[in-house]
Order: C-alpha cells, then structure tokens, then sequence
C-alpha cells in the first residue's frame, strides 16, 4: 500500500505545475487573442478555441517556424484582430497614430485655452 501511494506521489509531483510551453510559446499564446472570449489572451483562456490555438501554435514551432511567421499564418487566417500587438501597415495605420494624434491635439487645445485664459485676465 506505500508503495503505490509512493508511486501516486511521485507522478503527481511531476505533473502538477508543468504546462509544457517554452518561453517563445508562452509569449506567443500572451501576444494572440482569444476570438471566443475578446477580453483574454490565449493563454488566459480556457476555451476550446483557444485550446486548439494551444496546439496549432505548438505543432508550428515543432515545425521550425518563428515567432513573426507564427504570427503571419494566424493573422492570414484570422485577421489582424487576433493579435495584440500588430505589426505597422497601411491598413492599421490609423491605429497606430490615433494616441499621438490625440495627445497633439490635446496638447493644442490645452496651449489654447491657457493663452486665451491669460488674455482674458
């Protein structure tokens, strides 16, 4: 009876903990987006969507893929939507400079108001 409780507690303390990802894979299921959930990365969530992502994402780095070409085939696949981080094109151009654009002219109409404030007083 020892002995297998023994082996029991041997196998239990190999498995509990290990999630089988390297480092470049964790990565990459944090920067993909569950399309099931909207608000969890893949490795976040639970879902089978994102369990079967889990997958594809492994069986591609066995093949020797890399991080950006990853990338390319889901957003291929999926769309741009899928990543957080997505790369700079024409098509998300806007995207990308809509938080300068805000804080320009944010920054403007801030400039503004002060000298107008400053004349009126």
């Amino acid at each position: 009876m020892k002995l297998k409780i023994l082996i029991i507690l041997f196998f239990l303390n190999f498995s509990v903990g290990y999630s089988g990802n390297t480092p470049v894979e964790s990565q990459i299921h944090k920067n993909l987006r569950c399309l099931v959930c909207q608000g969890q990365s893949v490795a976040d969530s639970n879902s089978e969507f994102a369990q079967t992502l889990k997958i594809v994402v492994s069986d591609l780095i066995d093949q020797g893929k890399s991080e950006d070409e990853i990338y390319s085939f889901l957003s291929e696949k999926y769309g741009d939507w899928i990543l957080y981080k997505p790369k700079f094109n024409y098509e998300n151009l806007f995207l990308w400079a809509f938080p300068y654009l805000v804080l320009v002219i944010g920054g403007l109409i801030l400039v503004y108001l002060i000298k107008k404030r400053r004349n009126n007083a």
